[in-house]
Order: structure tokens, then C-alpha cells, then sequence
């Protein structure tokens, strides 16, 4: 028990979690607790949380005003045609109607909107300008601004369809203009071709900031300030020096004026990224907190050591044990299975340890096994395989003897009969693979022997690269194949008939080579769609896919044009003598 873990843990909480925490329950008063309580209390949930709901739900209220096109087809209708190349070529009544979209459907899905909304402006690509108001008011913009030049024009287009919020600023791009506002732009695309097609901003009146924050009971001598995400300011309660500004712009969490030192208290709106910081006069309670502060001081800089100790500590007794572990389990990803953990103890690392080495060795034991079966299973299958061609070879052979015999073609079928003891010794010798060049002489025996038998019908041609006549291949692989160009390709037809073997060093895959082997016959030929291929071809193409894993074979045949059957088996995966 007191070697488990669970204890080391337990121990571990109690030194550095219990014990400071008792300690500091015990030293401060229960001033402290009252203080932070009611301080968290009022600007926590008073100030900032409230504050920021109503911000973002006034910024939701414009961010809707700039999906307002999109609402209806006629007016994303309208925007399509005018930023369109084909504007020009629309009829004049099509003009007057796309125009009347903007001017009147639009403004109609604004009339419910929130009636401190000052309005909207719409700026086709095309360079209209369309201003609108939920509350029926209407304005001009100034001709000729310079739209696309303006900072929140920039913004909603780097945006790229998404809300951009746009700090205050002056509608100074209204003839009437003149009030200062924040805003909401979009760039407005169209759903299908992603086309921009404009830009929507709507507009609303700094006060509605100034009727928010009035709302809240802020501290005496507090000061609420919001800021755009440019660290600008939008409002503030009370006016700020260009310092104040400036510190505050900084980021910095105690700002400074002539005459007092302020605590920065922010939070961030989450729709926009605006800041809303509350600024603590330190005056107000520097005498309450004094003594807090060097208590706090003490308690956190001695349980910052005592943990860093500990942590050091503890963290490299704890992880050392499974770092030799994951340095063994690593050898044996290697394929060392004599590494073995050194177990010290009688703790869970420990019987962790333990039960790892016993995995291991149980491991090494399953593979061993599993891999002679497997060896062992392999090796049947591919002497089945080879052992199924000579029966088959056998019979067509006796079958060309027997057709001899019956033509009383004595003399050939002497010949023959000597030529397939040649061949019978090369088919019984007991080596499962032979070099290329080998196969080809018993394939040369076996034409002569069929060349008995069909004469000037059949024609051989072998022709063996220099550069292949050492790669091992598996036994009597080439020979069905042969035979099959010669039963169903030379024998059925009426014209006399070559056969070519050839071998080659051709490229293969990205950067590889492999050895090209190619048997080719003007014979009959075959419909490749419509007919079967024998127990030649098949096992041919069995023996390849046990012996080298990227080797192909195509077949390709055309009836009355003969077939073509290329082998390519990769160089690296044959042996060399």
C-alpha cells in the first residue's frame, strides 16, 4: 500500500494542493473573502458580463441588417445583374426594375428592425450607392466619395463575406451627414460563383454605448471604456488623457495620469473582438489590499518554489520507470525480442514492467510460430502449384506421341520420344527455381519436339538478352505458356505460324527496371472476353504472385491475329548467378 501510486499521489496532493491552501484559509481574515467577494460580485457580473451581452446582442441586431440581400432572390437578382458584364445589355425596363429592388424591396425587410439603427448603405460593384433606414429616414451620399478608398470599405472586403465591425467613425459619405457612429459591413457574394457583388454597412449612434454603460452601477471614480479591436477608442465614460489612451492601447494592466494609478479590468466581446475594460482608481483601495498584496506575495513566490521542487522531483521518479519502457517496446518494434525491462520494486510500475517482458516473450514465441505455419503453408501451395503443371504437360506431350504413332510416322516418332527424355529429366530435377537462360533451352527442346510434329507449320524464334540469362525464375513458368500458344494458336490454324520468346531489361515503375519477357504467336488467336483461359495461364499467374509480389502478366489476344503475353518480374527481386 504504501508503495502504490495512488499513495505517491496522494502524498504528492497533500504537500502541495491541501497544506497551502489550509495555510492560507488559516492566515487571511475573513475581511479578505467579504472584499474579493463583493468586488468580483460587482464587476464581474454588474459591469462587464451584462455589458457584454447587450453589446453583442446590438451587434447580432446590425449583423443581421447585412444579410438583408440575401433574404430575397429579387433583390440578390437585382445586385447580380448590375455588377454583370450584361447590365448594359438588359432593356430599360429591366434596368428600372432591378433599380426598384434596391431602392423599395430592401428597405421593406428593414422597417422591423431596432429604431436606434440610424440605416444602411448598399454599394454595388458597380458604383451606385443605395442609402436606407429602418425608420423611414432617408439621405443622399456625398457624389463622388471615395468609397473604396475608406478603412471600413477595405475592411469588409478582406472579410471576404464575413462580418466586419467597423469602430467608430464619422457618415461623413451622407450629405447630411455628420453623426458618429459604429458599424457592421459585409461583403455581399453571390451564392453560386462566389462573385462579390457589393458592400452593405448599416449604421448606429454612439449613444446607444453610452445608454448601455449608464445602465451599470460602476465603482466611484470608475471609468467604462470600449475599444475596437484596434486597441481604438469607441466611448468612454469620462474623458481619458492622450496617455491614458496610449497605456491602455498597450495592453497594459495598470494604467497612470497625474493623478492617480488605475486597475484594468477587460473583457473581450466574442462577435466583434471589441474590449471593454472597467479602470479601479487604486486610490479608492490601496489601504484595503496593501496588506493582502505582501501576503499574497509571501504565500504564492515560497508554493511556487515548494512546487517547482517537487515537481522536478517527483516528475522524473515517476516517468523514468515508463521511459525505459518505451524504450524497450521501441527495440522490440525493431525486431529485438531479447530486450527485456530491468523491474525494480514491487509497486504498479513495476508489475507493469513485469507483465511487459512477459508479453515480450510471448510475443517472440507466437511470431516464431506463426511464421514457420506460415512458411510452411506457402511452400505447399507453391509446390502444388508447380507439381499440377507436369501432369498436364505429360498428357499434351503423350497426346503429340500418340498422333505420331497413328500417322505411322515411325522415324518422328523416334525422334520425339528422345527429345521428351531430355525434356523429362529437366522437369524432374528437384530445384524449385532455374535461371532464364535454363528455361529457354527446355523451351527450345520442347519446340523442336513440337516442330516434329507440325514441321514448316510451325516456326520458333528465341532470343535470350545477355543481361537476363542469370535471373532465377520458378520451374517450367514460361512452358504452359508456349504450349498454349502452340495447341490453341499454331494447331488450329491454316497458315504457317511463328512463335518468338524473347527476353529484355525494360524500365519499370518510377526510376525501377524489371525483366521483360515476352511470348508472342500469329496464330489463331482468341476473343479474351468470350473465352476461358486454361489451367496454363491460371497457374502461371498463381506461381508469379507467390514468387514476386509486383510481378504482372497481360494477355492480349485478337481472333485471327494471334496473342501477345508480356511478363515483367522487377530486377530487384530476382537472384543474380
Amino acid at each position: 500500500m504504501l508503495q502504490s501510486i495512488r499513495f505517491k499521489l496522494s502524498m504528492l496532493f497533500l504537500a502541495t494542493v491541501v497544506i497551502p491552501v489550509a495555510a492560507l484559509v488559516v492566515t487571511l481574515p475573513s475581511y479578505y473573502q467579504k472584499l474579493i467577494t463583493k468586488q468580483a460580485s460587482s464587476l464581474t457580473e454588474g459591469t462587464l458580463t451584462a455589458l457584454t451581452l447587450q453589446i453583442e446582442t446590438y451587434l447580432d441586431d446590425l449583423e443581421r441588417m447585412t444579410i438583408a440581400p440575401y433574404l430575397n432572390d429579387e433583390v440578390m437578382r437585382a445586385l447580380k445583374a448590375k455588377t454583370s458584364s450584361q447590365w448594359h445589355s438588359l432593356t430599360p425596363y429591366q434596368q428600372w426594375y432591378a433599380d426598384q429592388q434596391l431602392y423599395s424591396t430592401l428597405p421593406n425587410y428593414l422597417k422591423n428592425m431596432r429604431q436606434d439603427i440610424l440605416g444602411t448603405i448598399l454599394l454595388p460593384m458597380d458604383g451606385t450607392v443605395y442609402v436606407t433606414s429602418p425608420n423611414g429616414y432617408t439621405n443622399q451620399a456625398v457624389k463622388g466619395f471615395p468609397f473604396e478608398k475608406q478603412d471600413w470599405y477595405i475592411k469588409a472586403l478582406e472579410a471576404d463575406g464575413k462580418v466586419a465591425f467597423i469602430s467608430a467613425h464619422m457618415q461623413d459619405y451622407l450629405i447630411d451627414g455628420g453623426e458618429r457612429v459604429f458599424s457592421v459591413a459585409r461583403l455581399i457574394k453571390d451564392p453560386d460563383s462566389r462573385r462579390p457583388l457589393g458592400v452593405m454597412m448599416a449604421d448606429a449612434d454612439t449613444i446607444v454605448l453610452e445608454r448601455m454603460i449608464r445602465g451599470i452601477k460602476l465603482t466611484s471614480g470608475s471609468i467604462a471604456a470600449i475599444l475596437d479591436d484596434k486597441k481604438k477608442i469607441i466611448y468612454a465614460s469620462s474623458p481619458l488623457p492622450a496617455e491614458m489612451q496610449r497605456q491602455l492601447a498597450a495592453g497594459g494592466n495598470v494604467l497612470a495620469d497625474a493623478k492617480d494609478r488605475y486597475s484594468v479590468v477587460s473583457k473581450t466581446v466574442s462577435r466583434s473582438g471589441w474590449q471593454i475594460v472597467v479602470l479601479f482608481p487604486e486610490s479608492a483601495i490601496k489601504s484595503q489590499l496593501e496588506r493582502i498584496y505582501w501576503v499574497g506575495f509571501y504565500v504564492a513566490v515560497s508554493g511556487l518554489i515548494v512546487m517547482l521542487l517537487l515537481y522536478f522531483t517527483v516528475s522524473r521518479w515517476l516517468t523514468n520507470p515508463f521511459k525505459k519502457m518505451v524504450r524497450v517496446m521501441k527495440r522490440v518494434q525493431r525486431g529485438d525480442l531479447n530486450t527485456f525491462y530491468p523491474v525494480r520494486g514491487k509497486d504498479e510500475v513495476a508489475q507493469l514492467g513485469s507483465h511487459l517482458n512477459t508479453m515480450i516473450a510471448r510475443l517472440g514465441e507466437l511470431i516464431d510460430r506463426e511464421f514457420r505455419a506460415e512458411l510452411s503453408r506457402r511452400n505447399a501451395e507453391y509446390r502444388a502449384l508447380q507439381a499440377q503443371i507436369q501432369p498436364h504437360f505429360l498428357y499434351n506431350t503423350l497426346n503429340s506421341l500418340i498422333g505420331l504413332n497413328r500417322t505411322g510416322q515411325s522415324v518422328l516418332l523416334e525422334r520425339a520420344i528422345l527429345a521428351l527424355s531430355g525434356m523429362l529429366r529437366y522437369t524432374l530435377d528437384q530445384h524449385d527455381t532455374v535461371r532464364l537462360k535454363d528455361e529457354l533451352d527446355f523451351i527450345a527442346k520442347y519446340a523442336e519436339f513440337q516442330q516434329i510434329r507440325f514441321a514448316e507449320k510451325l516456326d520458333v524464334r528465341i532470343d535470350c538478352d545477355p543481361r537476363t540469362e542469370n535471373a532465377r525464375i520458378p520451374k517450367l513458368l514460361l512452358q504452359p505458356i508456349v504450349e498454349n500458344a502452340i495447341i490453341h494458336g499454331v494447331e488450329p490454324s491454316a497458315e504457317p505460324c511463328t512463335l518468338t520468346v524473347e527476353t529484355s531489361v525494360e524500365p519499370f515503375g518510377e526510376g525501377g527496371a524489371c525483366i521483360g519477357i515476352r511470348i508472342a504467336d500469329n496464330g489463331a488467336g482468341f476473343d479474351p472476353g468470350r473465352t476461358r483461359q486454361g489451367i496454363g495461364l491460371t497457374n502461371v499467374r498463381e506461381r508469379l504472385k507467390f514468387a514476386y509480389k509486383e510481378a504482372v502478366m497481360h494477355v492480349s489476344s485478337a481472333v485471327g491475329r494471334g496473342t501477345l503475353v508480356r511478363i515483367q518480374i522487377p530486377l530487384k527481386d530476382v537472384n543474380g548467378e
